[in-house]
């Protein structure tokens, strides 16, 4: 990570309504990046808690599927609010899936989409595989779902599949893919996140003190990104970065409201998304330390 270009106070680049557009326009400021790199120095340069998650999640995909197009793109799992694999009713048959995901981050403006689809025989346990599909192709359809009070500038959608064509990672979908990509998740969006409330800091002259905690907290998160996401260990040193993040809350928050107003409503209304997996984070954790000295 190059942190000299964080530390730099560039401009954050003007919002763009289209997602797509505004992740091409950052893609093309940045050139070749890391996952990483694309996770902070993206984040840092949002105007919005909100564009900085998607930058995040867009940096865990690429972990999840190095070779991912550089357009936009999304991981479709969750089927009636269930990530649990015997609760999928989306289904491959050869190269062809059928079935629907409830809920889509951005899939609206996604060009390419994971799908989580179940592939055993009839009598076998669930079975999951990963099929890529792309937008716009015959029986893929993505119907735009109303915005929610939680970052409201970034789109969810309902896919729906009727006998679409579809491409097959290797490996297992659960233990390779959806599994693994609830850590990388966590790890991006939080390097993103703190990157973005770093570069309100710069910009508004916060104390100097707690931008020095952010970036330690960055560079936190620069060791876990290095970690496999499915590695206890990991797991504990993670859960030590949300500690970190969660002792900074109060100072943040009369920090915000210290500052210009449109960064604190902002703040207020957006700050939730990192606690949207909290449970199942916390029982990693709990999983994880259990056979470590800390327990």
């Amino acid at each position: 990570m190059p942190w000299q270009a964080l530390l730099n106070r560039d401009p954050h680049l003007p919002e763009n309504p289209d997602l797509a557009e505004g992740y091409a326009t950052l893609l093309q400021t940045l050139g070749a990046v890391t996952p990483f790199e694309l996770a902070v120095r993206g984040g840092r340069m949002m105007t919005t808690p909100g564009l900085a998650f998607l930058v995040g999640y867009q940096a865990a995909l690429r972990m999840l599927w190095p070779s991912a197009p550089l357009s936009l793109g999304a991981l479709c799992a969750t089927e009636q609010r269930s990530l649990r694999p015997a609760d999928m009713q989306t289904r491959l048959a050869a190269l062809r899936v059928s079935g629907r995901k409830d809920f889509v981050t951005a899939g609206d403006a996604a060009d390419w989409l994971l799908i989580a689809a179940r592939s055993e025989e009839e009598g076998q346990s669930p079975r999951l595989q990963l099929a890529v599909v792309y937008a716009g192709e015959p029986g893929v359809r993505v119907e735009k779902l109303p915005a929610i009070p939680l970052m409201p500038d970034i789109s969810h959608g309902r896919l729906l599949l009727d006998n679409a064509q579809c491409e097959l990672l290797a490996g297992d979908g659960w233990d390779a893919y959806v599994k693994p990509f609830r850590t990388l998740e966590d790890i991006y969006v939080l390097s993103a996140m703190t990157a973005w409330l770093y570069g309100i800091g710069q910009d508004s002259d916060w104390p100097q003190n707690l931008q020095l905690k952010l970036l330690g907290l960055l560079a936190g998160c620069a060791e876990v990104s290095r970690q496999p996401p499915n590695h206890g260990a990991g797991h504990v040193l993670l859960g030590g970065l949300f500690a970190q993040f969660d002792a900074l809350k109060a100072e943040l928050n009369q920090t915000f409201a210290d500052g210009p107003p449109q960064w604190a409503a902002l703040w207020a209304r957006d700050q939730a998304v990192l606690e949207l997996a909290a449970g199942a984070r916390a029982k990693r954790l709990a999983k994880a330390l259990a056979g470590s000295s800390l327990n």
